[in-house]
């Protein structure tokens, strides 16, 4: 089946973001605007007006009425989803890498970059706080988190934690409870991490590394499982719902993207066995590296974003569910 691409976006994806439905799906890009589309037919609902420069980081809430942003221009936006219209903006002091809400959707995570002498920070917010919606206070706030930025985070099972990628390859997990403390921090890549994303019950994660890896953990106790290695900087990696696969994403760097044909650049979506680690398939399209991927809920698709500005949403035909790895 040919996929849906879809152009809405003029500079370089950052993000892509399904709903808990499937429905709608979410994107983010580097030329300030996030689009939001409709995965059945690939049309583009609507647009998000707002922000000033680059968009890192999307998410919408459990039930889709809200959608927060993080961007460039040093901003956090809350949006309301039906109608576009931007509901809060909170300014910071550096550039928002990512941002999420809650399983409840009443908090808010977001981290900020290093910039001049601001070190990163994590904080959170309840969005039924007056005081946190302003900026004057917030939930909980980590101010050391060290000269190494969080590039990516994830909440913890039942709000109660916080699970941070950082640029130095570490991941750290936060207990919300003793926000000073980190309660564990593993090294586990060489490289910059780019990526983590939950599988559908949240009881592992994957991350995506620069180091050419994408590594499987248990959210408990941060224990490495798997690891899927690449010739090529890995950008972002998801886990299907109903198989054990994984799909990893990346590619040569950007600025060398020109100088080299779409295949020696390894531009492809690759597949990978959770369990086995063995690549059995790839999915071409994008000309440029894979910048953000994400499973469809159902399994039966999956959508990629690319340096290239484009969202393609590829659906699986029907081989791809008989296919069954030799052991």
């Amino acid at each position: 089946m040919k996929p849906y691409v879809l152009h809405g976006h003029e500079r370089a994806i950052t993000q892509i973001k399904y709903n808990r439905e499937g429905d709608l799906l979410f994107s983010a890009a580097k030329d300030s605007t996030p689009n939001v589309w409709y995965t059945i037919n690939g049309e583009r609902l609507g647009t998000f007006d707002g922000h000033q420069g680059v968009v890192w980081s999307i998410d919408p809430n459990w039930d889709t009425t809200r959608l927060v942003t993080g961007g460039g221009d040093s901003t956090l936006r809350i949006w309301d989803i039906e109608t576009g219209k931007e509901l809060n903006k909170i300014d910071t002091n550096t550039s928002v890498r990512s941002c999420s809400f809650s399983y409840c959707g009443k908090m808010i995570l977001y981290t900020t970059d290093q910039a001049m002498k601001m070190l990163p920070e994590l904080h959170i917010i309840d969005i039924t706080n007056g005081d946190h919606i302003s900026g004057k206070s917030t939930v909980m706030s980590i101010k050391e988190l060290g000269m190494s930025k969080v590039t990516s985070s994830l909440w913890g099972q039942l709000d109660e934690s916080i699970i941070t990628g950082h640029e130095s390859g570490h991941i750290v997990n936060w207990e919300l409870r003793q926000p000073k403390k980190k309660s564990k921090d593993v090294f586990v890549h060489k490289l910059q991490i780019n990526d983590l994303q939950y599988n559908s019950d949240q009881t592992m994660f994957i991350s995506a590394s620069k180091d050419t890896t994408a590594k499987l953990f248990n959210t408990h106790n941060l224990e490495p499982l798997k690891t899927y290695q690449t010739e090529r900087p890995v950008n972002s990696a998801a886990v299907s719902p109903i198989r054990d696969h994984v799909v990893l994403g990346g590619g040569q760097e950007a600025m060398e993207v020109t100088t080299t044909a779409a295949r020696s650049g390894k531009f492809e979506a690759r597949f990978f066995h959770t369990i086995f680690e063995e690549e059995f398939g790839r999915v071409k399209g994008h000309f440029g590296p894979i910048q953000s991927l994400a499973f469809h809920p159902d399994g039966k698709s999956f959508s990629s974003g690319g340096e290239d500005g484009y969202v393609r949403i590829q659906a699986f035909d029907s081989p791809y569910f008989d296919f069954k790895i030799e052991c």
